[in-house]
């Protein structure tokens, strides 16, 4: 049966064209508001944690520069990811093939610069817990500025290099004019972008687990004069730090594993759209859970907000406030 022309998303290509996508249901919009809530709300408060860390002169730590750079990658998932995922669903690609392949490009980007913050921020809480005598002159800012600019270029490097044959031949695996689809190398990118880092992150956190036990041990049986105390508030400290940079990672597995652990099982038809679209929007809400972990862990992100929020930042002098 000849499908009607209004019902195709290029009336003129009859025998080429894709069909236009069904009105969504009422459940899908109610959904669809949801997930437009999340990303808005993704976008505000990374917005926070990056006005908060780039304004403070005391937040110039190179810990918090990670999260810096982590925050950017969320906000990017909140304005790029989330709102573009919906629209490939319920809307015909109009625009050309090389850009629905350069499009495909930012996500893998973003994913893979969140996924290599997350490395850095292990590796900080390991010499930060593993070796901290010797912290402050390992973990620099200038040392973390430096990993932070590596991370986005190997990042984008790693996105392009797994877009190259979509980028050498854009359309190749579409079936017909109206869809954006791209096949992303299967195993092999998974593996480097993925299970390597992912494997880093488990391991470097498991030490950093046993090492913390240990300490916590220790401690106790040595804390005997006032003398230790300095140190021991110290260490305190210093374990609180990794324990909600902890936190962070453990969620940040949680959302992630669950969308990569599926795709692992289905690599070899990895086509964007055709993945499973609830693991995709749990990968993506990661990015709306670390600034509430922040607020729920960090007293200085609080305290920020409220002064942001209440035009004290426009103050002068409002850049060496104590917010400590």
């Amino acid at each position: 049966m000849q499908l009607d022309r209004a019902e195709l998303c290029f009336p003129q290509l009859l025998n080429s064209s894709c069909e236009k996508p069904e009105p969504p249901s009422s459940g899908t919009l109610l959904i669809y508001f949801i997930l437009s809530v999340i990303s808005l709300l993704t976008v505000a408060l990374n917005l926070l944690v990056i006005v908060a860390i780039s304004h403070f002169r005391q937040l110039h730590t190179p810990t918090n520069l990670l999260l810096l750079s982590l925050a950017v990658s969320d906000v990017l998932v909140g304005i790029l990811l989330q709102p573009v995922e919906i629209l490939l669903k319920e809307t015909c690609w109009m625009l050309s093939d090389l850009v629905c392949s350069l499009y495909y490009v930012i996500p893998v980007t973003i994913i893979s610069a969140s996924v290599g913050n997350m490395v850095l921020i292990s590796v900080d809480r390991y010499v930060a817990i593993c070796d901290p005598l010797h912290y402050s002159t390992k973990v620099t800012r200038e040392a973390a500025t430096l990993c932070v600019f590596l991370c986005w270029i190997c990042s984008l490097f790693y996105g392009l290099l797994l877009s190259f044959d979509n980028l050498k031949q854009p359309g190749r695996y579409k079936s017909c004019y109206g869809e954006c689809v791209v096949k992303l190398e299967g195993l092999v990118g998974l593996t480097v972008g993925f299970i390597i880092p992912i494997t880093v992150i488990i391991i470097l956190n498991m030490r950093v687990f046993l090492v913390s036990v240990s300490q916590t041990r220790s401690m106790r049986s040595h804390v005997v004069s006032l003398k230790l105390s300095k140190n021991v508030t110290v260490k305190k400290s210093q374990r609180k730090a990794a324990r909600t940079l902890g936190v962070l990672i453990l969620v940040f597995l949680l959302c992630y594993c669950s969308f990569f652990c599926g795709t692992l099982t289905q690599f070899t038809d990895s086509n964007i759209p055709s993945s499973n679209v609830s693991l995709i929007y749990l990968m993506y809400f990661n990015s709306c859970l670390n600034p509430i972990i922040y607020a729920l862990f960090y007293p200085w992100f609080r305290k920020t907000v409220r002064i942001i929020l209440s035009s004290q930042m426009l103050q002068p002098g409002s850049r060496e406030a104590n917010i400590r």
